[in-house]
């Protein structure tokens, strides 16, 4: 959306910001449009961030002080620390092409050990793309909270056609925007191949960067597929903060999937105000480096920068 406000914990709406502090009443289990939300402006950029050490082993519990946070070469204050087990809203983007019919079965296995190893408390929904797109949980159910309804909402697919993968990965970026919980992650299930969206893939790589959504994506390859295209998911894992995974086909997924759902859990979230004031829509990035407690520097995943706002 590109505006200059934003929400403290709440699913993004410009690159690296949130857009208003969302709150629900009390026992609420999700919301529709007719829900009242309350919005509290702040201009909070949030990082969400993994910190590996050279084995690629979670590092959890690092105090904020083995942070530091740079925009464009400058330091930047840390308002926002947190190194919780965060519930997320998560969604499922699942290839529904004429080559995944092999791998029907195994995609929803692979998904039911996801979410046994998440955390209890996340939401779901699942996202079907072929020619077109359309949403797997029956009509006026916005998320499933387990895996019965989860493993019911990706069973209903029939493989079939072309793909629209930047549309539906569009879908789910606006479909996040009504979650309850304000982690957002979007897990992709493709070859990486588009022959059936509306979308660009350069405008589907603006619009993603213009959230705070992490994307994490599998590659499911063919042999015989022609419209492969692993580039565009170590792109879009890239450009959020997320990670490719494109060497453990479908026999690998259940095992990429429950590494996921633990990157989610072992997430840091860091927030600070920029010292760049001026609202000129530019590409800013972002670097955190993290110090372990003898000083050795740690790798750290996150996204590599964001759009400012713009009058």
């Amino acid at each position: 959306m590109g505006i200059a406000r934003f929400a403290v914990v709440a699913a993004a709406v410009a690159c690296g910001f949130l857009g208003g502090l969302r709150e629900w009443p009390a026992g609420a289990q999700g919301h529709d449009a007719q829900t009242p939300l309350i919005r509290i402006q702040t201009d909070l950029v949030v990082l969400h961030a993994a910190v590996l050490d050279k084995r690629s082993r979670f590092v959890p519990g690092l105090p904020e002080s083995r942070f530091t946070v740079l925009e464009d070469g400058v330091p930047q204050t840390i308002r926002l620390f947190s190194n919780e087990d965060r519930p997320a809203a998560i969604g499922l983007v699942v290839d529904n092409s004429g080559s995944m019919h092999r791998k029907r079965e195994d995609v929803v296995l692979a998904a039911l050990a996801f979410a046994r190893a998440s955390n209890p408390l996340d939401e779901y929904f699942v996202v079907h793309f072929n020619d077109d797109v359309w949403m797997g949980l029956p009509e006026g159910m916005f998320f499933a909270d387990g895996p019965g309804m989860l493993a019911k909402a990706l069973a209903r697919a029939r493989a079939h056609g072309r793909t629209a993968l930047y549309d539906a990965i569009d879908r789910g970026l606006e479909h996040l925007r009504q979650a309850r919980n304000p982690h957002g992650v979007l897990v992709v299930l493709s070859d990486g191949g588009d022959n059936a969206s509306a979308m660009s893939f350069e405008q589907l790589l603006q619009r993603v960067q213009q959230t705070d959504v992490v994307i994490y994506t599998i590659g499911l390859f063919d042999e015989y597929a022609r419209d492969r295209n692993p580039r565009v998911l170590k792109a879009l894992a890239a450009a959020t903060g997320g990670e490719a995974f494109l060497s453990g086909g479908i026999e690998g997924a259940a095992t990429v999937l429950q590494r996921i759902a633990r990157d989610i859990r072992s997430i840091y979230l860091i927030g600070y105000e920029s010292t760049n004031a001026a609202r000129d829509g530019k590409y800013r990035r972002v670097r955190v480096n993290v110090r372990s407690a003898r000083g050795d520097p740690l790798r750290v995943r996150t996204r590599g920068g964001y759009f400012a706002p713009s009058d």
